[in-house]
């Protein structure tokens, strides 16, 4: 009895991880446990809106961190993702899984918690074919490249939008972005996350239909403030 218990409870903490790395759209074709590192067709840079996430319980895990009173963040890298036409790479282990001290703070200069930069080199940095400094500076340089929209830099205020309104302020933003480059995710009915198609060599947004394809649709979502 008790060993059938504690199976039960490793296959729920199990399933709790999984289902925290929301990283990588999975198409038709899922996504593939490894792969072979640089062999993958486009990037997806992810930005989580923050309040969103630390309001819900990542706001308990992250309260020294990226949810601290004050710190008042708004969009931040959650990652960025090689991917397939139709699914995604991840853990290719193409380098080792450690990362050094310029890594992290190549890291630490565009990502909100060192753990968060761990997971992402992990799980996607290693597909990327770049060794995890260049991964980070490219990272660095995906973000760079896009404009937050005006709204939504230091809202004082929550407001509610459509995810197609989200992702029309963000084409009008960035020149030569279209809405078919990018998604708008919510969950339980607030904004999650932005995600912005790149070419494999990061000179500029490409189209990404499965992906464009995958957020969420309907009415208003909710855009908590930064605390």
């Amino acid at each position: 009895m008790l060993r059938g218990l504690a199976l039960a409870l490793l296959l729920l903490a199990a399933a709790s991880a999984q289902a925290q790395d929301y990283g990588g759209f999975r198409g038709r074709g899922g996504g593939d446990r490894g792969g072979t590192p640089g062999a993958f067709d486009f990037y997806v840079l992810s930005l989580s809106w923050s309040p969103s996430y630390c309001s819900g319980p990542g706001g308990s895990r992250d309260a020294d961190g990226q949810c601290s009173p004050g710190r008042g963040l708004g969009f931040v890298v959650h990652g960025l993702w090689p991917q397939y036409s139709r699914g995604f790479p991840s853990n290719c282990g193409a380098f080792p899984r450690a990362l050094t001290g310029d890594a992290m703070s190549a890291a630490g200069e565009i990502m909100p918690s060192a753990g968060l930069a761990r997971h992402e080199w992990k799980t996607h940095g290693t597909c990327s074919g770049l060794d995890p400094l260049a991964y980070f500076k490219a990272v660095k340089a995906a973000r760079q490249a896009v404009t937050i929209p005006e709204p939504y830099r230091k809202p004082g205020a929550s407001q509610r939008a459509a995810p197609l309104e989200i992702a029309r302020q963000f084409a009008e933003a960035n020149r030569g972005l279209r809405t078919d480059m990018m998604t708008v995710t919510c969950k339980r009915g607030q904004l999650e996350e932005v995600r912005i198609c790149f070419d494999k060599d990061l000179k500029g947004f490409t189209s990404c239909p499965t992906v464009a394809r995958q957020g969420c649709r309907g009415g208003d979502v909710e855009i908590d403030v930064a605390r």
